[in-house]
């Protein structure tokens, strides 16, 4: 964990607890920011080299409010939930500022397209590249030969990575020594949201911190594990580690 930033222990992961300004892109190494939520939480006890990716993040972001919770009940700490969506708006604006570059590399043809256009509208002085690898589960090696390709050839200063969780997290787990980049981060359905192929809940359903219930109604079939099934083992484990606090104070 990069110890210049503020972070929680919560619950065996070190949680960001710092203002999202205060992520920047010029730190002398190369950087890797994921997002944490009670999903990831629940798959990683099963799935160790996705563990081992979310342990190695320089930042772990608290994309859920399950983790706020967390931060409540186990640490007595109020922490920000910080969404994908926003840290990737964040770090466009820096990149906006600087004159910077950016790779989308995940996500249909389509939906880079879409983010192409709307950056050029939004934040005019980024250069964007981008690469819409195969749709299948597992890369071959000529696929990641590709991938490497398409990415080293543009060098850019942050690398998005949109192809869901866990897999997205793996691969650039096991192969950010072949990559160039100064920042890396994995963020998902960011991509969507970002191009308006899928549209992100109002304002109203995140301050209520219902924003999962809002994509659940519009994503029913794919997001139901998630929310029906990891979410309660979640709160399971928090509820349990809440008990082992207290009664060994």
């Amino acid at each position: 964990m990069n110890k210049t930033y503020d972070y929680e222990n919560i619950m065996s992961y070190d949680v960001f607890n710092d203002d999202i300004k205060s992520i920047g892109i010029d730190q002398g190494k190369k950087i890797i920011v994921n997002c944490m939520n009670p999903h990831s939480y629940i798959v990683a006890k099963k799935d160790e080299m996705f563990k081992k990716s979310l342990l190695s993040s320089d930042i772990l972001l608290p994309d859920g409010s399950g983790f706020v919770l967390a931060a409540r009940l186990l640490k007595n700490k109020s922490i920000k939930k910080i969404a994908g969506n926003d840290f990737h708006l964040h770090i466009l604006d820096t990149l906006n500022r600087s004159k910077g570059s950016v790779f989308y590399m995940g996500a249909s043809q389509k939906t880079l397209n879409f983010i192409h256009k709307k950056i050029s509208n939004d934040f005019p002085n980024i250069n964007v590249g981008s690469y819409s690898p195969p749709f299948k589960d597992t890369f071959s090696v000529k696929d990641n030969d590709v991938i490497f390709e398409r990415i080293n050839s543009f060098s850019p200063d942050v690398l998005f990575i949109g192809m869901t969780a866990p897999k997205q997290e793996k691969w650039l787990y096991q192969n950010m020594g072949k990559l160039n980049f100064r920042l890396a981060s994995s963020i998902g359905a960011v991509f969507d949201f970002y191009a308006g192929t899928i549209k992100r809940p109002s304002k109203i359903w995140i301050k209520l911190h219902l924003e999962w219930l809002a994509r659940f109604l519009n994503e029913p079939k794919r997001l139901f594990k998630r929310n029906f099934i990891s979410t309660p083992l979640f709160l399971v484990d928090l509820v349990c580690s809440y008990f082992k606090k207290n009664n060994s104070n």
